[in-house]
């Protein structure tokens, strides 16, 4: 326990001594440039500072010496170093304090730790590590490979970045169903790194110039930088014959077929051949294009179009059947311009039953003279007396009956004579008392009330003589302003006889 304790404090006592060294733990660097390393032992103390050394360390188990200064011996530079030349102190002659070097025209291979070294008294060596970064920016390119239409998965694009410094990251973006390789990695004698990364794919006619774009990012770059391109596929030609619609018929004129081709290359070559081996006299070739003049039996045959590119031919067919009549015509229009026939009715009968319910509904609300509306039948007083509607100027109607009295069957019966048209005469010349007469007007509500409730009965007598009242009373003579007479004992006789 002690042992381990011991050495735990030898540990945090060597990382104080060594943080005395002060230096920068990274810096950065492009080819041809001059950096600076920078050390320090600030506040010595009762430390004796005798020497310090820069050593350069490519790897864990390579050190050498670039430069060393004793406040005695002065400054050493070994020449065997791999910067010997290109190294020296910034200050002339350096002091212990501060021993910074400078290294001028760095290059990849200079990358690597500097360890500024201290030789003290009496706690022996202390030390400091910078770490040289040497950033170069690669040279990135993108290309397609020209492959086969094929099952097998081949390369169909690379992506490179060459000579870059630290190592580039290279990604792809593409709609594709393809795969990435594994991006191999090159360290070049300079010390710089190659990337290589590839998109492989089976491809398919229908891959040929479609998007694959290479996306390559770098330290040394603000942003990534990307290489847009097209796949080319090349594929043999992929022929299609249009034209028969399967009704060519007999004595029809100006048929043709279109022999329309794809291929990568394109195609350079369209030829026309029938399954027999025989063109029909009736038929000419233009390039992809076959006319019929006038289809007739020798038209019943296999045509065939054969087309080449550099990687071979392809072909299609069609085989005609020539028909003796030519199709019937299409009802299609018939029957477009039925349903629209249809539709519009049903619109227009639409709007006739609209305006039925809404005229109806108007005439409901009725009119002053009768409180009915207008065309309605007329109950039964109205048939007998007419409507009681006041004229313009405030007075009765002349032929409208001031008012009237229930007669028996018997009193009728009495009291009626013939008329000589075989009409029963109502005698309307009987004498009423003034108190008959001043009752008059409320009997008119009671009985108007009980007329109304005959309406519904009444209505069923519309269709005779239109509906108008039973009872007709002579034309009104201008020259008499009224037709009723009042005696002197109080009645009012009618001066005009009724028949009923």
């Amino acid at each position: 326990m002690s042992g381990l304790l011991s050495a735990l404090i030898l540990l945090i006592i060597q990382g104080a001594l060594a943080q005395r060294v002060r230096v920068e733990p990274e810096v950065v660097s492009y080819p041809g440039q001059a950096v600076t390393l920078r050390c320090q032992f600030p506040n010595p103390g009762e430390t004796q500072l005798t020497q310090v050394s820069w050593i350069f360390e490519r790897t864990d188990t390579e050190r050498t010496n670039i430069a060393v200064f004793h406040p005695s011996f002065g400054v050493n530079y070994p020449t065997k170093s791999p910067v010997a030349g290109r190294v020296r102190f910034i200050l002339d002659p350096p002091t212990l304090d501060n021993p910074s070097i400078q290294i001028s025209n760095v290059k990849m291979t200079d990358e690597g730790r500097y360890i500024c070294e201290y030789a003290t008294y009496p706690s022996g060596n202390e030390q400091g590590v910078t770490s040289l970064v040497m950033l170069a920016k690669p040279k990135n390119i993108a290309t397609t490979v020209t492959v086969t239409a094929g099952k097998t998965s081949v390369i169909v694009a690379r992506c490179e970045s060459s000579n870059g410094r630290p190592a580039a990251t290279i990604s792809w973006s593409t709609t594709l169903n393809g795969n990435v390789t594994m991006p191999i990695t090159t360290d070049n004698p300079d010390n710089t790194v190659s990337v290589q990364s590839a998109y492989m794919l089976a491809p398919q006619p229908s891959d040929n110039g479609k998007d694959i774009s290479c996306v390559v990012s770098h330290r040394t770059m603000p942003q990534p930088e990307t290489f847009p391109m097209k796949l080319v596929v090349e594929y043999l030609p992929q022929v299609q014959i249009k034209g028969y619609d399967n009704n060519w018929y007999r004595g029809q004129t100006s048929a043709f077929l279109t022999c329309q081709a794809d291929g990568n290359p394109v195609p350079t070559t369209v030829t026309w051949k029938t399954l027999s081996g025989l063109m029909p006299e009736t038929v000419q070739v233009q390039e992809n294009r076959l006319a019929v003049q006038k289809v007739d039996d020798a038209i019943n045959t296999t045509f065939i179009c054969e087309v080449r590119n550099s990687l071979g031919y392809g072909r299609d067919q069609v085989t005609v059947f020539v028909r003796e009549q030519p199709p019937p015509p299409s009802n299609a229009g018939v029957i477009a311009g039925v349903i629209f026939a249809c539709i519009l009715a049903v619109i227009l009968l639409g709007v006739l039953i609209y305006f039925l319910v809404f005229h109806n509904r108007r005439q409901q609300h009725g009119y002053r003279g009768t409180g009915k509306p207008a065309g309605a039948p007329y109950d039964s007083f109205t048939r007998l007396f007419g409507s009681a509607k006041s004229s313009k100027n405030g007075a009765g109607n002349n032929n409208t009956p001031i008012y009237r009295g229930e007669v028996g069957l018997n009193e009728k019966t009495a009291n009626q004579g013939m008329h000589p048209g075989g009409m029963a005469l109502l005698e309307t010349t009987h004498t009423h008392t003034a108190e008959d007469i001043l009752l008059s007007r409320e009997m008119d509500e009671v009985e108007r009330k009980k007329f109304d409730e005959l309406e519904e009965e009444d209505e069923r007598y519309d269709h005779f003589g239109g509906g108008g009242p039973i009872l007709q009373l002579r034309p009104h003579v201008d020259d008499l302003d009224d037709d009723m007479e009042s005696q002197r004992d109080g009645s009012v006789i009618s001066r005009t006889a009724v028949y009923v």
